[in-house]
């Protein structure tokens, strides 16, 4: 059964999973992928609470941090005062909403969910500056015979995701297939196929 997920799904699914303040788990894709790059503007799509934008707020990074659900963003904040870094967060609907254009030397986003992913990375990568970093984790689409709790068209393989890029103006870095484990609260551990793209805008 899939999800619509609207910003009252967000609000419960933060609700429900009550408060982890100081167990946040950085993307490794975050870390694998940016830990080389100068620190400068970055936007964070989809932050939820925080922990992709406090990983890069320690390393330098002005960043600016997205989400639907106030709060997540209420707990992101905390967890930003917890690790004492500085994050600008704002509430957001990432479906209607669009970055200032050419502004971030970093866009990152991870497992935003949304039907239109067309127009979504488009916003995104309008977002980088000439130079600048796009960085987009989604789930890969599952096999035939397994089931999926997320929206329609919400999954992209790497490749997809890059077809959106032009190649005038993009340099593709990765685009590749990985594989990753979740520890949830619980104790339960997850073992998710994640597209990972990774491009450089061209300086012009």
């Amino acid at each position: 059964m899939s999800h619509d997920f609207t910003e009252n799904y967000w609000e419960e699914h933060y609700k429900r999973i009550g408060e982890r303040t100081g167990h946040l788990q950085t993307s490794p894709y975050l870390v694998s992928e940016v830990s080389d790059l100068t620190p400068g503007i970055a936007l964070d799509a989809g932050c939820g609470e925080g922990a992709d934008a406090i990983w890069l707020a320690g390393r330098g990074w002005h960043v600016t941090g997205v989400d639907v659900s106030s709060t997540a963003l209420d707990k992101a904040r905390n967890n930003a005062e917890t690790f004492g870094v500085s994050v600008d967060f704002e509430h957001t609907d990432l479906t209607v909403w669009t970055p200032e254009e050419g502004h971030f030397d970093l866009v990152t986003s991870q497992y935003v969910h949304t039907t239109d992913n067309q127009q979504f990375i488009k916003k995104l990568a309008n977002a980088v500056k000439p130079g600048g970093t796009l960085l987009i984790v989604g789930h890969q689409a599952p096999k035939a015979h397994e089931g999926s709790p997320h929206a329609h068209g919400s999954h992209l393989t790497a490749e997809e995701i890059a077809a959106h890029l032009s190649p005038d103006e993009w340099e593709i870095a990765v685009a590749e297939l990985r594989t990753s484990e979740r520890i949830y609260p619980n104790g339960r551990t997850v073992v998710l196929n994640n597209s990972v793209l990774k491009a450089r805008k061209s300086l012009g």
